[in-house]
C-alpha cells in the first residue's frame, strides 16, 4: 500500500525504473538545446519580476529537477513564466524597500507560500477551482499581462531607464524619455536586431532555438567592439550553487503576500493543467490534474527555499523540449545540470549580454500570451463574454495586477450567475414533420397544443431565478389565454432546486390552481424529485403530477389513448 501512494506521487520512480536506453540521447540532445532557452529567459523574467539575474537560473534549476521526481508529465518544463512575473513584482517589491536580499527573500517566501497552496489543493484533489478563471476572463487578463510586461522591457530595449510607478506612469515616462531624444542607437541596433533574429528562426524549420543565436550573437559582438561600456549589460553572475536566502523575514511578511500567493496558485495551476492535458493527449498519455497540482506546489517550494521565485509550466520552452525529441524529465534534468555548469564556469559571460537582447526575448515570450484571435472570437459568439474580456483587461490595467486577479475571479464568478440567473427559457410545441416538442421562438412554423402550456427552463432553479422562473410561467400562461387547463414543465434541464425556489414553485401552483390549471413535471431528474420529498411535498406533488416524457405527460392531458411524439397526428382521443 505505501508503496503504491509512493509511487502515485513520486512518478519518476516509475520513470527511472523503465526507462529505455534509446531515450538517452534524444533526452540528452534535448536537454542541450532547451538549456540555450533556459539561460537567458530565466534570467529576463527575473528582471521582470525586479530580481537579480541569478534567482531566474535558481528559479529554473531547483524545479525541473524537483519536477522529474514529483511530475506526472513526461515533457513539461518548468521554470519562470510571463504571466507570474508582473504579479511578483507586484507583490514584493512594495515590501522590500529597494533592497535586493529582502527582495529575493520575499520572494522565496512567496514561492513556497504559493507551493504549499498548490501541494495542499493536489492532496485535496481541488483541480476544479481553476475552473473560476473563464476563458473570457483569462483571454483578457492575459492579453493585459502581455502588454504591462512588454511595456515594462521597452526602456532596456531602447537603452533608457526610468522609475516605474504604474502602467500609465511607466507609458508616460517612456513617450518622455524617446520625445526627449534619450534612445541609446546601439541598444536598439541590439534590441531590434535579436527581435529579428528571434522571430525568423521560429518560423523557421530549423531546431536552432532564435534566442541562442540572438543571444550568442550579441555577446559576441559586446565582446569583440567593447559595447559593454556603451550600452547597459546583464552584469556577472555569481559563482555558487542555490542556497537558502530567507532571512530577515517575519509573519507580516506572510500576511501581506496571502492573496498574491493565491492568485499565482490559481494562474500557475490553470496555465500548467491545460499545457499538461495538451502535451498528454498528443502523446497518449495521462494525467491526473490533482497529482499536477501536487508537483506544482513541491516544485514551488523547492524553489522558494533556495533562492528562488514562484513558477508554473512553460509554454514556450515546453515545445522546444518537444520538438527536440524530449522523451522523459530527464530533459528537464540535463538541462538543470548545464545551467548549473554554466554559473560555475563561465558566470562572467552574461557579463556581456547587452540588456537589450534580454529585453527582446522577454517581449517575444510576452507576446504569445497576447491572443487577438480568441478576443475576435469572443466578439463574434458572445457579446458578454466580449465584455467580460474587456473588463478584466482593464482591470488589470487600471486597478493593477494583484488587484486584477480578484477582478477576474469577481467577473468569472459575475459571468456565472448572470447565466444561472437569466438562462435561456423557452415555450414548447408541436412541429409538424418533426419529432418532439421543439421551442416556438426558433419554429415559427409551429403550434402550441390546445389547452396546453409546455415550458422549459435551462438552469438549477434557486434563489436567484425562482422569480424569474415564476415570472416566465405566468406571463407565458397568460399569453396563452383562457384555454389553458395544463401547464407541462420539461423539467430534464433542472438539475437542483433549492428552498427559496421551492416556495416560488409553491406559489406558482397556487397561482395556476386559482386558475384551474394542472402543473405537470415530465422528465424530471431523480435527485430533484428526492429534494421535493425531502421538502415534504409528497402530498402536494403526488405521483401523477410527474411524467417520463414531455410525450406521456400530453397524452395524459388530453386524454390521447396512443402517445404519437412525431407530431403528426391528433386523433385517438378517448
Amino acid at each position: 500500500m505505501a508503496a503504491k501512494w509512493l509511487r502515485r506521487w513520486v512518478p519518476g520512480i516509475d520513470t527511472a525504473l523503465g526507462y529505455r536506453r534509446a531515450w538517452l540521447f534524444p533526452d540528452l540532445r534535448a536537454g542541450a538545446v532547451l538549456t540555450a532557452l533556459l539561460i537567458p529567459v530565466g534570467i529576463g523574467y527575473a528582471e521582470v519580476a525586479g530580481l537579480p539575474p541569478a534567482t531566474g537560473l535558481y528559479a529554473t534549476i531547483i524545479p525541473l529537477a524537483a519536477y522529474a521526481v514529483f511530475g506526472p508529465s513526461r515533457v513539461l518544463v518548468l521554470g519562470p513564466d510571463s504571466a507570474l512575473a508582473p504579479i511578483i513584482a507586484a507583490a514584493i517589491l512594495p515590501l522590500s524597500l529597494g533592497d535586493d536580499g529582502r527582495a529575493v527573500a520575499l520572494a522565496g517566501l512567496l514561492a513556497i507560500m504559493v507551493g504549499l497552496v498548490l501541494l495542499l489543493g493536489g492532496v485535496l484533489r481541488l483541480g476544479f477551482v481553476t475552473d473560476l478563471l473563464s476563458k473570457p476572463i483569462r483571454v483578457g487578463y492575459l492579453n493585459a499581462l502581455a502588454l504591462l510586461v512588454i511595456v515594462s522591457q521597452l526602456p532596456a530595449f531602447l537603452g533608457f531607464s526610468i522609475e516605474s510607478a504604474s502602467p500609465a506612469g511607466d507609458a508616460v515616462a517612456i513617450v518622455s524619455a524617446i520625445v526627449g531624444g534619450r534612445i541609446n542607437p546601439i541598444a536598439l541596433l541590439f534590441g531590434l536586431g535579436s527581435l529579428g533574429l528571434i522571430v525568423v528562426f521560429s518560423r523557421g524549420r530549423t531546431r536552432i532555438p532564435g534566442v541562442l543565436v540572438a543571444v550568442v550573437l550579441a555577446t559576441v559582438l559586446t565582446v569583440l567592439f567593447g559595447f559593454q561600456d556603451v550600452v547597459r549589460v546583464v552584469g556577472a553572475l555569481p559563482k555558487g550553487l542555490p542556497a537558502p536566502a530567507l532571512g530577515g523575514l517575519d509573519w507580516a511578511d506572510v500576511a501581506a503576500l496571502i492573496a498574491p500567493a493565491l492568485g499565482i496558485a490559481l494562474i500557475a495551476f490553470a496555465d500548467t493543467a491545460v499545457l499538461s492535458r495538451t502535451f498528454a493527449a498528443r502523446r497518449g498519455e495521462n494525467v491526473d490534474g490533482s497529482q499536477e497540482m501536487a508537483a506544482i506546489g513541491a516544485s514551488n517550494i523547492a524553489a522558494g527555499l533556495l533562492g528562488g521565485f514562484p513558477i508554473s509550466a512553460s509554454s514556450s520552452r515546453t515545445p522546444v523540449a518537444e520538438k527536440a525529441g524530449s522523451r522523459t524529465q530527464l530533459t528537464g534534468v540535463v538541462g538543470a545540470v548545464l545551467i548549473l555548469a554554466f554559473m560555475l564556469l563561465a558566470p562572467g559571460l552574461t557579463g556581456y549580454l547587452p540588456a537589450a537582447t534580454i529585453a527582446a526575448v522577454v517581449m517575444v515570450a510576452a507576446a504569445g500570451l497576447i491572443d487577438v484571435r480568441g478576443l475576435v472570437a469572443l466578439v463574434r459568439m458572445n457579446k458578454v463574454d466580449a465584455a467580460l474580456s474587456l473588463a478584466a483587461f482593464l482591470g488589470v490595467l487600471v486597478v493593477g495586477v494583484i488587484e486584477g486577479i480578484a477582478v477576474a475571479i469577481v467577473l468569472s464568478l459575475g459571468a456565472f450567475v448572470s447565466h444561472a440567473w437569466r438562462p435561456y427559457r423557452a415555450e414548447l410545441g408541436r412541429v409538424r414533420g418533426l419529432r418532439g416538442y421543439h421551442d416556438l421562438s426558433r419554429h415559427p412554423d409551429g403550434e402550441r397544443l390546445p389547452g396546453i402550456v409546455i415550458v422549459r427552463f435551462d438552469a438549477p432553479l434557486f434563489f436567484a431565478n425562482g422569480g424569474i422562473f415564476d415570472d416566465y410561467v405566468r406571463a407565458t400562461v397568460t399569453a396563452a389565454g383562457n384555454g389553458v387547463r395544463t401547464v407541462i414543465l420539461a423539467a430534464e434541464p433542472i438539475t437542483d432546486i433549492d428552498t427559496t425556489a421551492v416556495d416560488e414553485l409553491l406559489e406558482l401552483d397556487d397561482f395556476l390552481a386559482s386558475r384551474g390549471i394542472t402543473l405537470i413535471f415530465a422528465e424530471m431528474k431523480g435527485p430533484v424529485k428526492d429534494h421535493l420529498r425531502d421538502y415534504g411535498l409528497n402530498g402536494r406533488f403526488p405521483p401523477e403530477r410527474f411524467a417520463d416524457t414531455v410525450g406521456a405527460a400530453v397524452d395524459e392531458a388530453t386524454g390521447t389513448l396512443r402517445g404519437d411524439l412525431d407530431g403528426t397526428q391528433w386523433e385517438g382521443k378517448a
